[in-house]
């Protein structure tokens, strides 16, 4: 089921297993995971775009082999927060991806992900070349920790530390 607020995807969530985090791009999806507590993203793996079914079969793998709960999308909104192209193209994603089995999918606004995840491979001296390999799955961690943040907060404020 797709969930567009991140309290409802959090009470849907299994407990003790980890969530996958995409970075959808054009031509590459960023996959980043978490452990089983929910507190840390784990940049994992950049794959290729192909067709959606070899690409969903790709991240099913993922799903299955590591025991993953939920999936969270990075969202592209645009600076202004309005949704563009690239928006909908995610949102059909879900919805397809949907379709194929029973995993709670949430949203994560993405803006500047990618601009902060190319800072940390700047500081970090990271050569071009490398950068370009890592870029995507190094935004898809970004875009889970922040998920992975918020829902730690909602525990806290829930009372269920």
């Amino acid at each position: 089921m797709i969930y567009e607020d991140i309290a409802e995807f959090s009470a849907a969530l299994p407990p003790m297993q980890a969530l996958i985090g995409l970075d959808l791009g054009e031509k590459t999806i960023g996959v980043a995971v978490s452990d089983s507590f929910l507190s840390i993203a784990t940049p994992l793996e950049t794959v290729r775009r192909k067709k959606f079914g070899v690409d969903a079969a790709r991240l099913s793998e993922l799903i299955a082999e590591r025991r993953i709960g939920g999936l969270i999308l990075g969202l592209p909104r645009n600076m202004d927060g309005s949704e563009g192209p690239r928006c909908q193209s995610t949102r059909a994603f879900a919805r397809n991806f949907d379709r194929l089995g029973d995993i709670a999918i949430g949203y994560w606004d993405e803006r500047l992900s990618t601009v902060a995840a190319e800072r940390a491979l700047l500081e970090a001296d990271t050569s071009r070349k490398r950068r370009a390999e890592v870029i995507d799955h190094v935004a898809a961690g970004y875009i889970l920790q922040g998920v992975l943040d918020r829902l730690r907060v909602l525990r806290i404020q829930g009372g269920t530390q």
